[in-house]
């Protein structure tokens, strides 16, 4: 069997930062990644990072393995808030001269310091001047955000009975822990760089029960997970309360920040898997146990 377990984000686009002001084009092997945000409340974060931001032409994929979207609003961070990939999927509000903008982490910028965000050329363009190039912005993760849909799960081409990678969208904050049931148990996945979950040995034949547990606490399982590599799918979701990621930290540590964030409506989802009210997807299940409030 071919080995599919090195074949992570480097072949993904190159960036290329434009800073008019200076006249300069500076040329970097990158990848990106994204996740799309939606419109909705969320829980504000900590206290507000400054720093700089540049942007490039980024299509909402990258080293985070997410999809390409028409309009992306995304960021790419440096490797030290970028994190080996734990970054991947949650969100920031990025304040600049011209008002502020909520973007998902998508990619990785090794070449940008911290504090040096790399954003989208659109989301750039609605907290600054394009012509300028590089703009001076605060910005913070946002817990808890609304996202444009259920929790999806994409297994990775090349996986197999043998071999199992999954990638997860729309969690809204950012992943902390995977696991895949296993007789009467779990069996924990091991995260890559590029934001797929690992089982070097595999898991079978499927379909699968999945847990994913997000940097909040936050658990949602997917019911029947179907071995089809290359293929998003939105598996039946049950949320469980609140609880305490395991190793971690119930308080998000990606980007230590915050400017105010939009307040949290009454009716906004707050669970991982609350998206799901109003859809149908195979082998769904309730909705049930507590939604996690800031």
């Amino acid at each position: 069997m071919a080995d599919h377990r090195a074949d992570g984000p480097w072949w993904r686009t190159r960036r290329v930062w434009v800073v008019a002001g200076a006249g300069v084009l500076v040329a970097a092997a990158a990848s990106v990644a994204l996740v799309a945000q939606a419109s909705g409340a969320a829980c504000a974060a900590l206290a507000a990072t400054s720093g700089q931001a540049t942007y490039y032409a980024a299509d909402g994929s990258g080293n985070c393995s997410f999809d390409q979207v028409a309009e992306p609003l995304v960021v790419a961070l440096g490797n030290a808030e970028y994190r080996g990939g734990a970054a991947c999927g949650g969100y920031l509000d990025v304040k600049g001269p011209k008002g502020t903008v909520r973007v998902k982490v998508v990619d990785r910028c090794p070449e940008c310091a911290a504090g040096h965000l790399d954003l989208s050329r659109q989301a750039f363009a609605k907290i600054g001047n394009v012509s300028d190039g590089i703009i001076a912005v605060s910005y913070s993760q946002v817990v808890n955000p609304a996202v444009p849909g259920p929790v999806t799960v994409r297994v990775k081409e090349g996986a197999s009975r043998y071999w199992l990678a999954l990638r997860f969208d729309n969690t809204g904050n950012p992943v902390a822990q995977a696991e895949v049931r296993s007789g009467d148990g779990w069996k924990a996945l091991a995260r890559t760089d590029y934001n797929y979950w690992i089982a070097e040995s595999g898991a079978g034949n499927g379909p699968f029960t999945v847990r994913v547990t997000d940097t909040q606490g936050r658990q949602t399982t997917l019911n029947g997970v179907a071995l089809s590599p290359g293929v998003v799918q939105r598996p039946g979701a049950t949320a469980s309360p609140r609880t305490s990621a395991p190793g971690r930290s119930p308080s998000p540590s990606v980007i230590a920040s915050a400017s105010p964030a939009a307040p949290t409506s009454a009716g906004a989802p707050e669970s991982m898997s609350a998206a799901l009210a109003g859809t149908s997807a195979p082998e769904s299940t309730s909705v049930s146990g507590a939604s996690a409030r800031c």
